[in-house]
């Protein structure tokens, strides 16, 4: 029955995607819902965007296992970046009418720093996006009471997000977003207060998180672990500003009001609900202290299980169809913008560029090729990865942070960042994160660190030193957007 109950879910979604693709008559439709987004759609496509897999599965049994502590990437690093982007860069890209972020870094830079930061951005997607497949597939397997392994279980999840986005784009995603989203909500706060009553209330729950110190926020130990610390929330906080989907969520707004407040508002909603899964994780701990053997598994992946696992031995058939039907929802809302966000970028930012023209048809096509062509490189990648969600999307974040968030802060800022500045901003920043990564991982100073520092000084060398590579974008064009 309850196969049957999330299978017609999944039906119905698929069906409001495809229903949606009647919206999509030209790249634009495709890629920012031709700009038309009501307030409610464009916070609800923020919050279901950000609300993934990670979310529910993995910052959850994250909390569970070390505290708030463990958790500074996602939700406060998340929420911060939400935040930063609504503050300070919503304007600036809704007034600059672009399709990708790949555009703004052409417009300022020119054609050389677009290609370069578009592959770098586009890179960092196969995290996130894996992590979400890998997720999918965790609900399929769990679902089938083990007839299906995971590996089987995340090709099939594939092919249903490809299935309804590969048609609609970010119209079917707007739409679908909005129904998740209500069923995110509703589903998971019913089932935080059925399971916290298991667990013999709301307050023995809380009390048992405080006895086992799991409020901790901030690092008790030495220089290395502060570092550590800030480094985990820095690469979610500023790493994930510099990225698509995060722009389209913006740029599809119906007008820059709406740009603004819907970020903001899914901001804080997401920020607050982002809570709700992991007192259900620690109250699956709590009503099962044997759940804590998931986190002695080789296979990282299987602390995932933590909340799954409670749902399909302890609850009713009303708990668990509303249970898995807000984890679907998380999983399908986020693998969806995952797929879309790079296929965007790909294609409008290092293909489009080598066809002097290209119809809007074509275009069209051309997205959609490119749409399946990444889903398999990201479907390679989950199959092969044995981390959790949690340490996939960090891993993510860390190539724009790196690579991509200066030249894009400092084109937004400094009238004097040039061509010649942004390009030693991403050589340097992303070689010497990779170096570092590679030499030297565990060190006191983290990977990431060391390559936003090379990133920031070779900006303000290669642009205020002599310019042997002349500029190429307009130096006014973010002055006068801003204004």
């Amino acid at each position: 029955m309850l196969i049957a109950l999330v299978l017609a879910y999944v039906g119905l979604t698929v069906l409001i995607g495809l229903i949606a693709a009647r919206h999509v008559h030209s790249a634009k439709d495709y890629l920012v819902a031709g700009r038309s987004l009501p307030l409610y759609i464009n916070m609800a496509t923020v919050f279901a965007t950000w609300f993934g897999a990670e979310t529910v599965l993995s910052v959850s049994a994250e909390f569970a296992r070390g505290g708030l502590g463990a958790v500074p990437a996602d939700p406060f690093g998340a929420s911060c970046a939400l935040l930063f982007v609504a503050l300070f860069f919503a304007k600036v890209f809704y007034r600059m009418d672009l399709l990708t972020i790949g555009d703004f870094y052409h417009k300022r830079y020119g054609k050389s720093v677009e290609v370069i930061t578009s592959f770098a951005i586009v890179a960092s997607y196969l995290g996130w996006t894996s992590a979400q497949l890998t997720a999918l597939g965790l609900v399929i397997a769990v679902l089938s009471g083990g007839e299906i392994d995971l590996n089987t279980a995340i090709l099939i999840g594939a092919g249903v997000v490809v299935f309804y986005t590969i048609f609609g784009g970010m119209w079917s995603i707007a739409l679908t977003d909005l129904l998740q989203t209500v069923v995110i909500v509703v589903g998971l706060l019913f089932v935080a207060f059925y399971v916290g009553d298991l667990a013999g209330g709301v307050g023995k729950v809380i009390d048992a998180a405080i006895e086992a110190d799991r409020f901790s926020f901030w690092p008790q130990g030495d220089a290395a672990e502060w570092l550590a610390f800030a480094a985990a929330w820095m690469t979610m906080a500023l790493g994930s500003i510099p990225q698509q989907d995060v722009f389209q969520r913006v740029t599809s707004a119906k007008d820059e009001k709406t740009a603004v407040r819907g970020t903001l508002f899914g901001a804080i909603a997401y920020f607050v609900f982002a809570f709700v899964p992991m007192f259900i994780a620690y109250s699956a701990i709590v009503i099962d202290p044997a759940s804590l053997q998931l986190f002695e598994s080789e296979d990282a992946r299987e602390v995932q299980r933590i909340l799954p696992d409670l749902i399909l031995s302890k609850t009713p058939l009303w708990a668990q169809a509303l249970f898995f039907g807000a984890l679907l929802s998380a999983i399908l809302s986020t693998a969806s913008g995952a797929l879309l966000a790079p296929t965007a970028l790909f294609t409008e930012n290092v293909i489009k560029p080598l066809s002097s023209t290209m119809s809007d048809q074509r275009l069209l096509l051309l997205l959609r090729i490119v749409l399946i062509i990444f889903s398999l490189c990201a479907l390679m990648f989950a199959l092969n990865s044995r981390s959790t969600m949690y340490e996939m999307v960090q891993n993510a974040y860390k190539v724009t942070l790196a690579g991509a968030l200066v030249p894009l802060a400092a084109g937004v800022f400094w009238q004097r960042a040039t061509t010649q500045g942004a390009l030693l901003s991403v050589f340097s920043g992303l070689s010497l994160w990779l170096i570092s990564e590679f030499a030297n991982p565990e060190g006191l100073v983290p990977p990431q660190f060391v390559g936003l520092f090379a990133s920031l000084l070779g900006m303000v060398i290669g642009s205020l030193g002599p310019q042997l590579i002349g500029h190429k974008g307009d130096a006014l064009a973010v002055t006068k957007a801003s204004a």
